[in-house]
């Protein structure tokens, strides 16, 4: 390594765990934006040149499919919906609309109507507006297509690499080949946007929202990526490399036994989007399900499932969960997951509209079918099953939910505490319910009034921040003062030193990716209680996110010796 560049520090968030030093792919650049002037000459046969534009939808779509088809979990449902917008009417109808009136070339036809599509989500804010960079991949895909030029996409390297771009689209994440990609690192981005989801899901170390890392580095530059500290070391030394790359090579398991080194018991369970992830959960040790999203058995559908159709997809997960628990959370539906069925009026800001619980009052029959079906799974298995409601905001939404649940034969009914309301009448609520459980990033979201979907503001999407912590210690007193436990099943819940914080703060149970299971049991292990206690206190002391992170950190050797 040149001695006339010494290491640097670039600073991003850090949104999954690991360390690893490897030389820099950089992605390639964009596909370039055909010039506004490109037109059809005279006399062309444009009827052809439209008919090109759904012939390069249709090969996108099946190459999107066939990658979906061959990944599992969030990989495949994200593959899937990019897929979807690759064949969406809307689109190839206004490109093939643009040829034929405007006499454009196909490329261009595409990259206009594709922009339009893009103003329109940006438009409506949320996920929506965070599905722009979807767009942007399906366009590039498309133009890449009608030019006969390769797919966007990875480069293909002999040994295995740390890939940096300005932003990568969910799709790149979902398919990256895990023996060749060990971390990625972005200039973009934030810890709650699917690309960061799907890394944390993945296992894949990774850092994102580094302002001008793209720009500091080229291709071959060796650089250690630290996704615990959210750092991107530049041109490290021999000394460096080498401590981190020992490290690389050390794979932890999970024990199935949750604690800190003093014995204390904290659950450690896993976050299920699907029933085809319960297998691999339960096999990483996982003692139960903190989370079980049953969203995948209703999206993309133009009225609900079947009761007999959630029963079949319910029992899947408890069947793997025999003796232990599986907290199931009811729909979740509105702003970033719309769903026809439960379509109401526009929202100019869904976030803030119906959502979550909030969806029964206007389709109180889907919330009454979803109950049912989660007793009738329950009935004859060997599983304790708890029901959740998202997106609670009132004590009077508690009651009635819980009251709905035990109609239902559901005794052991909670909420997710999302909202700050929720939290500061946490008490009053769990004289109601029997559990909460905090999903930190809506409740980071809210806290801070940074849409967590939305690159721009992502510095304030931090659940390191202690206005969030207050929060969460809040919904802990008020289960402490009810003999109610709290739980955290955010994604902040896999990240190792801050697990050491929820814990100090009152939680007892963290659910998280089944990749994460092994850190955040480490590095409890390794913690005595009252040490997560005071460090959750300096923690709520601090007077920003960063300051709250380092001064954990700085209090945790464990992380340096597990590389996390």
């Amino acid at each position: 390594m040149s001695p006339t560049q010494p290491p640097t520090v670039v600073h991003g968030l850090g949104v999954s765990p690991g360390r690893v030093a490897a030389p820099v792919v950089l992605m390639p650049e964009p596909v370039a934006k055909p010039p506004s002037g490109r037109r059809l000459p005279p006399g062309a046969d444009q009827r052809a040149a439209a008919d090109r534009i759904a012939a390069a939808s249709q090969r996108v779509r099946e190459d999107l499919d066939a990658a979906a088809d061959r990944a599992t979990g969030d990989a495949a449902d994200v593959l899937h919906a990019t897929a979807a917008i690759a064949a969406d009417p809307t689109l190839v109808a206004d490109a093939v609309q643009r040829v034929m009136t405007d006499h454009l070339v196909p490329e261009r036809a595409v990259w206009e109507a594709a922009e339009a599509v893009a103003e329109q989500f940006a438009a409506l804010g949320g996920l929506f507006a965070e599905r722009t960079r979807d767009i942007a991949d399906v366009r590039d895909r498309l133009v890449a297509d009608l030019t006969g030029r390769p797919a966007p996409g990875v480069p293909d390297r002999p040994e295995p690499f740390v890939l940096v771009a300005a932003d990568l689209a969910p799709a790149v994440v979902a398919t990256l080949d895990t023996t060749r990609v060990l971390a990625i690192a972005t200039a973009a981005g934030g810890p709650t946007a699917h690309t960061a989801i799907l890394a944390r899901a993945r296992g894949i170390p990774a850092v994102v929202a580094a302002r001008g890392l793209d720009l500091a580095v080229a291709d071959g530059d060796v650089v250690i990526v630290d996704g615990g500290a959210g750092t991107v070391v530049v041109h490290p030394d021999d000394e460096q490399v080498a401590a981190a790359r020992a490290r690389q090579a050390t794979a932890r398991t999970f024990d199935g036994d949750g604690r800190t080194s003093d014995g204390h018991r904290v659950e450690l369970l896993a976050n299920v989007g699907d029933p085809s992830e319960a297998a691999a959960a339960a096999a990483a040790g996982a003692q139960g399900v903190g989370l079980f999203r049953t969203e995948f058995g209703f999206l993309d559908r133009d009225e609900a499932p079947s009761i007999d159709e959630q029963v079949a997809a319910y029992r899947r997960v408890f069947e793997q969960f025999t003796g232990r628990k599986v907290v199931i959370r009811t729909l979740d539906a509105g702003a970033d997951k719309p769903m026809p069925f439960l379509a109401s009026d526009f929202e100019a800001n869904p976030a803030l509209g119906v959502r979550g619980l909030r969806t029964a009052v206007q389709h109180a029959d889907v919330l009454e079918d979803q109950l049912t079906a989660i007793a009738r799974a329950a009935q004859g298995q060997d599983t304790t099953v708890w029901v959740m409601a998202p997106m609670v905001s009132t004590v009077e939404e508690a009651e009635d939910f819980v009251a709905r649940c035990a109609r239902h034969g559901l005794p052991d009914a909670g909420v997710m505490v999302e909202v700050p309301s929720a939290a500061l009448v946490a008490d009053r609520i769990l004289a109601h319910a029997t559990f909460a459980s905090v999903g930190t990033n809506d409740l980071t979201q809210y806290a801070m009034a940074a849409d967590r979907m939305l690159g721009s503001v992502a510095h304030l999407s931090d659940a390191w921040h202690p206005a969030v912590l207050r929060l969460v210690a809040e919904t802990c007193r008020g289960g402490a003062t009810q003999g109610r436990p709290v739980g955290v099943c955010g994604e902040a819940a896999a990240v190792p030193a801050l697990a050491v914080v929820l814990v100090g703060l009152g939680v007892a149970s963290l659910s998280m990716t089944p990749r994460a299971l092994a850190d955040v049991a480490a590095v409890l292990a390794a913690t005595s209680y009252d040490e997560c206690v005071r460090l959750a206190q300096l923690a709520l002391a601090a007077s920003s996110a960063a300051d709250a992170r380092a001064t954990v950190r700085a209090a945790l050797p464990v992380l340096a010796e597990l590389g996390l």
